[in-house]
């Protein structure tokens, strides 16, 4: 059934209106016509009328005058005009956290939702070690194994994942270690002095916690460990190199295993909090060739110092 658009009338009403008119006049009509020709004639007239109506009123409605219909190509070309705004907020959204640049340590906060802790934390890591306690801290029971590793440039260091097995155990708790990587130059200082480099090895316990023993690196001798891992760097950024060889972190570790312990967070995104940090006081000698290698992949990548706040910060007497 087709219906007239606006009017809300069909157009079997329409006709049936129209006859019954029809009928109506030919009622009224001398019983003496002759023929009935006036009401076929008057019919007919009637019918064209309507039929003339109908076609008008299902024409489409005509735009205002002042208002201009778009065409595909003007859509496309306020798409076009629109689309800076657009790309400006989605690169902002996704740039990609670093140590220079649009995604700087003082703006890792903006770059994801998840890094907020980064700029509004209270206990983050770096800072600079001072002001300290000196008390009788338990040693660092370190268990640590020779292991399977492969070395990973991840964009923002090298870092060295290893097979499980190798631990520490603290304050009642045991830490398996997670992966170790390095800094240029020490993210932490010790009453102000920064050093060459430092390695982070990353430990977590079974419920999760973590923690995270930082061994600074300063300008010596060869380090045997440190040049078993460049031995196996990865030629390109964002590959990883399984190493054929074992590594022992115990050649690692200096031999003075005094330490400075404080509650701080990860120094990269997303910043993460309620990390036991301990520092050993006793920095390991690297050479100067050693560090211009680690120097050519990244010159550097340490987090600036942050807010001490107030807390308690432990050294080993």
């Amino acid at each position: 059934m087709f219906q007239r658009p606006g009017l809300g009338i069909c157009l079997p009403a329409v006709l049936g209106l129209s006859l019954f008119l029809a009928g109506a006049a030919h009622a009224a009509e001398p019983a003496a016509a002759p023929s009935g020709e006036p009401l076929r004639d008057r019919l007919a007239d009637r019918l064209k009328e309507d039929a003339a109506a109908l076609k008008l009123s299902t024409r489409p409605a005509q735009a205002p005058a002042d208002v201009k219909t778009s065409n595909p190509v003007d859509q496309r070309a306020r798409r076009a005009a629109a689309k800076p705004a657009n790309a400006a907020s989605a690169a902002k959204s996704t740039t990609p956290w670093s140590y220079t640049g649009e995604g700087a340590p003082d703006k890792w906060a903006q770059l994801q939702p998840e890094f907020r802790q980064c700029g509004v934390g209270t206990r983050q890591s770096p800072i600079d070690l001072r002001d300290t306690i000196k008390v009788d801290q338990e040693p660092i029971q370190f268990d640590y194994k020779p292991a399977s590793f492969s070395v990973v440039d991840n964009g923002h260091t090298i870092q060295v994942n290893v097979s499980p097995g190798s631990a520490l155990q603290i304050m009642g708790r045991r830490y398996e270690l997670q992966q170790f990587h390095f800094h240029r130059p020490s993210e932490e200082r010790i009453n102000g002095r920064q050093y060459d480099m430092v390695a982070h090895l990353v430990h977590k316990d079974a419920d999760g916690r973590m923690a995270t023993v930082a061994v600074l690196l300063e300008r010596g001798q060869d380090q045997a460990l440190i040049q078993t891992v460049w031995n196996y760097l990865p030629l390109e950024r964002g590959d990883t190199y399984t190493a054929p060889v074992p590594i022992d972190l115990n050649q690692l570790l200096p031999k003075d295993r005094g330490y400075f312990s404080y509650m701080g967070s990860m120094t990269t995104p997303p910043c993460t909090e309620g990390v036991l940090w301990m520092v050993l006081r006793q920095p390991v000698q690297v050479s100067s060739q050693q560090i211009s290698v680690f120097s050519h992949l990244y010159p550097m990548n340490a987090r600036p110092l942050q807010a001490q706040s107030g807390r308690l910060i432990k050294e080993s007497n």
